[in-house]
């Protein structure tokens, strides 16, 4: 089968044929995720924060996913911009192998940390008890998660962007099919004059995990027989799974290694900023977790456009053709402004009701609807950032992603929440600012990065 060879033709067209089937993936699953927190807040308040508290847990160990992600996206783009499909098979190997082991070594910490940090979040037994329900079977299917990423990782880097899209579909449709029905005891069923009930299996909050599971298992299954068939153009062998390659796994370690300490510090700072929020009570964890999910649709086209054009960018680097890598960035952060102050109008205009979507509770909606103004403007700076991050995802020079991070997280936006909470004892409403301090001072370090321009001459193969 062939895909499409992106150091040839319309950069914009490459780019929008790259990034549209990946947004459209990505805000399938998403959906998901909203109809998921639109379920869990029917559940209860106690519920709705639980499962805030349990992602920010969660992520906790993402950096050992990111740090082999996205060290496999310059590889693998960068690979097969050069023509060779045997080192792009090789290298897809190694990564969904190694995933698998880091996975292993993240349930085991993910066992260990989750209760007691559940508590350290929040001290009230039913929110800590639905952190506990709905992370263990999350947790034990994590080597699943993290294979299935690399699965969608590789296509799109060979230039197969909709299989991608059809999977992430896949999962976010069986996902909101089965949420309801694992969690409820009873479902009101209404389609015009039909009216009936249908049993559900009562799970609560466990439902809804093993939903996801069950989900994702399904997608990569199918996603791993794309690339095992060889109905993708490359072709990985089982044999291939079981045989390290110390020179590939060095590289997937060491080149992602800056972003997997930008993640951790990232992460570290959810947890600082989680604890802020705290303490304005279990309603602000609501909140938060409801804008976090939300905002989580606004993202999905930025992160298309990164993903979509990180792919173009290593492959243009292989030959170095560097100026069509620079018109990638430009073009993605023009795209990502443009669908940024589409949905921030929608945001503006509806934001009450979008609160009421999740939750009934009067408090966590007074909170909510600030909350969701001050994301969205936060949004077109993270629009030009993530337009311009493309050159440095595509060409493995990530240093600047962890610059970014630390400055913008400790040096910016946690001293700002810090002075206006716990020094000034202002309002809710400028934790939330707090995110726009931190997004302007990584904006300008991804610039400087960007006009520096060492990722020019940056290739990993």
């Amino acid at each position: 089968m062939k895909t499409r060879d992106l150091t040839q033709g319309s950069v914009k067209k490459n780019l929008l044929y790259m990034s549209l089937p990946t947004m459209a993936g990505f805000f399938a699953q998403t959906l998901y995720d909203v109809v998921d927190m639109m379920w869990i807040g029917r559940i209860s308040l106690e519920a709705l924060a639980g499962v805030t508290i349990f992602a920010t847990i969660f992520w906790l160990v993402g950096v050992l996913n990111e740090i082999i992600g996205s060290s496999s996206i310059s590889m693998i783009s960068q690979s097969y911009g050069e023509g060779d499909k045997e080192k792009t098979s090789r290298i897809i190997e190694q990564t969904i192998t190694f995933k698998a082991l880091v996975a292993v070594l993240a349930g085991i910490i993910l066992m260990v940390i989750i209760k007691p940090l559940a508590i350290f979040f929040d001290s009230n037994p039913r929110v800590v008890q639905s952190v506990m329900s709905y992370g263990y079977i999350r947790i034990f299917f994590i080597p699943i998660m993290f294979s299935s990423y690399t699965v969608n990782t590789a296509l799109r880097c060979i230039g197969d962007s909709k299989k991608p899209f059809y999977l992430m579909l896949i999962s976010s449709v069986l996902n909101i099919v089965l949420d309801p029905i694992f969690i409820f005891d009873t479902l009101p069923i209404k389609f015009g004059f039909i009216d009936f009930t249908i049993k559900g299996f009562g799970l609560g909050v466990f439902g809804a995990a093993l939903a996801t599971v069950i989900s994702i298992t399904i997608a990569f299954v199918i996603g791993f027989y794309f690339l095992i068939s060889g109905k993708s153009y490359i072709k990985i062998s089982f044999k291939g799974l079981f045989r390290l390659d110390k020179d590939i796994d060095y590289k997937l370690i060491t080149i992602g290694l800056p972003n997997g300490v930008e993640s951790l510090n990232r992460n570290l700072s959810n947890f600082v900023v989680m604890k802020f929020i705290g303490h304005y009570g279990s309603v602000a964890i609501a909140a938060s977790g409801i804008g976090m999910r939300f905002m989580g649709i606004l993202f999905m086209p930025l992160i298309g456009l990164m993903m979509g054009g990180g792919a173009i960018v290593g492959q243009n680097l292989g030959i170095n053709q560097v100026d069509r890598a620079k018109e990638t960035a430009k073009s993605a952060a023009q795209l990502g402004v443009a669908v940024i102050a589409l949905v921030s109008v929608l945001t503006f205009i509806f934001d009450e009701q979008i609160m009421r979507m999740f939750t009934n509770v009067e408090e966590v909606i007074s909170i909510g609807v600030p909350m969701l103004k001050v994301f969205v403007v936060g949004m077109f700076l993270l629009a030009i950032l993530f337009g311009y991050s493309t050159v440095f995802s595509g060409s493995g020079y990530n240093f600047p992603f962890l610059v970014s991070s630390v400055a913008g997280r400790w040096l910016a936006a946690i001293p700002f929440a810090f002075v206006a909470i716990f020094l000034l004892d202002l309002d809710i409403i400028w934790l939330w600012i707090s995110y726009i301090v931190g997004d302007i001072m990584e904006l300008g370090v991804i610039m400087y990065y960007y006009i520096k321009g060492d990722w020019q001459t940056k290739k990993v193969i």
